[in-house]
């Protein structure tokens, strides 16, 4: 079993399987897994969604900045990232110092038929097509590309194999 040394953070687009991996990754691991967006919305006492519409999306984004610095004061877990978190340099910035970061990445087709029964993703409200979804994926792609030290294709993947792929890259980078 790999011991880890720093955290792992798994970033990517909304419904890309980030959760419901880092879940897997936890047990296989054996440490303890986080969400940022829970860890939000239970700091906050409220729904992502009522944050985004009440106090809008600079202020959760804020919110999610300020959550890694919690984040660096706790031991060694694995964490499942807020689509949005690699957008901003600065968390891209304190991810690296205390974790590796991997981005999970799958086609639009595949983020829509895991999104498109949801009613809590803000960003995809009104907009819960394919065309819409791509079109959000090509402008965070390089942003993804960029804060990530490992990035795994999850179509066809089970959650389960994609944990085992992050296992096997965590014995020779953790």
């Amino acid at each position: 079993m790999v011991k880890l040394q720093k955290h792992i953070f798994l970033i990517g687009f909304m419904g890309v399987g980030k959760t419901t991996t880092s879940k897997e990754l936890g047990i296989k691991l054996g440490v303890e897994e986080r969400d940022t967006d829970a860890m939000i919305a239970a700091q906050e006492q409220r729904s992502i969604s009522e944050i985004f519409e009440v106090s809008g999306e600079a202020y959760f984004r804020q919110a999610e900045t300020r959550i890694l610095d919690v984040l660096a004061e706790e031991a060694p877990c694995i964490v499942s990232c807020g689509g949005g978190m690699a957008m901003r340099e600065e968390n891209v910035a304190k991810m690296k110092k205390c974790g590796m970061v991997i981005f999970l990445k799958a086609s639009p087709e595949t983020i829509y038929s895991h999104v498109k029964d949801s009613t809590h993703r803000p960003l995809l409200n009104g907009n819960m097509n394919v065309p819409y979804i791509r079109q959000l994926m090509e402008e965070r792609e390089p942003k993804y590309q960029a804060a990530a030290d490992i990035c795994i294709e999850t179509d066809e993947l089970m959650p389960e194999q994609v944990a085992d792929k992050i296992v096997e890259c965590c014995q020779s980078f953790c």
